[in-house]
């Protein structure tokens, strides 16, 4: 597992950990079953405080991209249908709003493009 923190990033160093490993689960890179550092371990790694890791270990928790086995350690799920059901489950919420809202398809869309340039870009 490889981690690089940018301090001149304008994301805080915990949402760059909590991205990078939720992206290198979901692309195969950590494959189901990985054992994660322990949180003070990886801290030490990169340089952070142990506080900033276990935000982002929590955070990715919550995702379902990671579970925690007690003293076994920290692995990566088995939880990309888990990922994708929840996925499926806000685009299906977004989309009755929308409709309620009276929200044609197109600037339904549009909506969404705009949020996940503003997400992914800034």
């Amino acid at each position: 597992m490889t981690l690089k923190i940018h301090i001149d990033d304008s994301a805080p160093p915990y949402e760059q950990v909590r991205a990078q490993i939720s992206g290198q689960a979901r692309s195969g890179a950590l494959p189901v079953g990985y054992r994660l550092p322990t949180v003070r371990g990886l801290a030490d790694t990169l340089g952070l405080a142990a506080n900033t890791v276990a935000k982002a270990y929590r955070a990715l928790e919550t995702d379902g991209v990671i579970e925690t086995r007690g003293r076994n350690g920290t692995f990566v799920a088995a939880a990309g249908s888990a990922a994708e059901r929840e996925l499926a489950s806000a685009a299906q919420a977004y989309a009755e709003r929308a409709r309620r809202l009276g929200t044609g398809e197109q600037a339904a869309l549009d909506a969404v493009r705009d949020a996940l340039r503003a997400v992914h870009e800034g």
